[in-house]
């Protein structure tokens, strides 16, 4: 497509091969020093892809390091350990126990036990807002376009404040409200947010979003309508009003995840082509189009999901047929009345255990890497891709800005596994 003027375009040059390969290398690395590695692994995949995003002959710059997402990890543990530690005391000081033994407890016991697990869970729901936001503002921090950083103010507990009140009016009104906690919450961190001496505004209307929440809608209506028809005919005993109310649970379920996706794709194209780099004049402001396609997004998680499938059955089978002599002598073992040779059974336990184990966790690894380059990468690609910079001569005239202080690596993210590879 060609661009007029006054319009820059982005463009993504990751390819699979040395995204693959590197994703495998920090991989195994992470599973060589128990995990510990995959702060760098982390830290090497953003440089990446950072790197791969070029916008007018310009790449991003990625200037976080392993070391400090290590620090800040521990931490979010430590604080995270003193803190579920109390939540766990004031539970026990009320006679709320998780852990119950299902086959003695009485059913005041279950109960007790089920809202000690839901209370728990919901003592952890703030921290968890408090990393979305804590996380993107350090991505943000060590991000750099042209030389010049990008960064966001303070704000965390502001998030986690308005994303709970949100959420709240989302569940009491059953999914209609959910377009304006998307927008409200999307606004509070693109409105705090900065390029160099510019500042970032988001603008547009929450209700805007209503059309993409369409398929949500259809979805939510078949559950409910496959629902009644279920029950009705388990009721009434009609076989096949039940069979067909299972058929329609299953559709709507699927309508309902791909409803999900087709909202996420859609808000993200009117809420970025909404955000605007703000200059002292309208004329100066930068703003940008961005137009992801759904069916794309679609076909990369479906096409993709199944070429993972196939690979992963390669994968782990090969490690079945790996572990199958040794599970074979383990037979032979058993099937003699040899001491000497029962006398090795042990080991060959031993030996089966570790073999089996390390298959399987480098098979994870392996997938690991090829779900970055089948269906992340391509995802991500796609959405740079389809982003349009309106005005990009405004850039020129942004200059930077002092670094900002107190800005931690996102630590919450990785101790509550927040944000996946990236």
């Amino acid at each position: 497509m060609a661009l007029e003027q006054n319009q820059m375009a982005i463009e993504y040059s990751g390819s699979k091969g040395p995204l693959f390969g590197l994703t495998l290398k920090t991989g195994l690395l992470s599973l060589i020093t128990l995990g510990l590695y995959r702060f760098w692994q982390k830290t090497r995949i953003r440089k990446y892809i950072w790197s791969s995003v070029n916008a007018g002959g310009d790449t991003f710059e990625y200037t976080g390091t392993g070391l400090e997402k290590f620090l800040g990890f521990l931490v979010a543990i430590v604080f995270l350990a003193i803190y579920l530690g109390l939540v766990q005391m004031v539970l026990f000081y009320f006679g709320l126990n998780m852990m119950v033994d299902p086959d003695t407890a009485s059913n005041e016991q279950i109960v007790r036990q089920m809202a000690a697990l839901y209370i728990s869970a919901l003592a952890v729901m703030p921290f968890i807002l408090f990393a979305i936001y804590r996380a993107r503002r350090y991505k943000m921090a060590r991000t750099r376009f042209r030389g010049i950083r990008l960064g966001m103010k303070k704000g965390a507990w502001g998030y986690v404040i308005r994303a709970m009140g949100y959420g709240l009016l989302s569940i009491l009104t059953l999914g209609l409200l959910a377009p304006l906690m998307t927008f409200r919450l999307e606004k509070f961190m693109t409105d705090r947010s900065f390029y160099g001496t510019t500042s970032l505004r988001q603008d547009g209307k929450w209700t805007a979003l209503y059309p993409a929440m369409k398929h949500v809608f259809i979805g939510l209506g078949i559950l409910l309508a496959s629902g009644v028809a279920f029950g009705f005919g388990m009721a009434n005993e009609t076989i096949a009003l039940a069979v067909l109310g299972g058929l329609l649970i299953f559709v709507g379920y699927v309508w309902l995840m791909v409803g999900m996706l087709y909202y996420g794709v859609w808000s993200f194209g009117y809420l970025m082509s909404h955000k605007v780099v703000v200059a002292d004049t309208p004329e100066d402001e930068i703003r940008f189009d961005a137009r992801p396609r759904t069916r794309q997004v679609i076909k990369t998680y479906i096409l993709g999901g199944l070429l993972l499938a196939l690979l992963s059955s390669i994968v782990f089978g090969a490690v079945a047929v790996l572990v199958t002599p040794f599970m074979l002598g383990m037979e032979d073992a058993f099937m003699t009345d040899d001491p000497s040779g029962q006398s090795g059974m042990v080991f060959r336990m031993v030996g089966v255990a570790l073999v089996a184990g390390i298959g399987y966790l480098v098979g994870i690894v392996v997938m690991q890497a090829l779900s970055m380059v089948l269906i992340t990468q391509p995802i991500l690609a796609h959405y740079i891709e389809t982003i349009t910079v309106l005005n990009p001569a405004g850039l020129d005239r942004v200059s930077q800005r002092e670094a900002l202080t107190g800005i931690d690596a996102d630590g919450f993210a990785d101790a509550l596994d927040i944000g996946g590879a990236i």
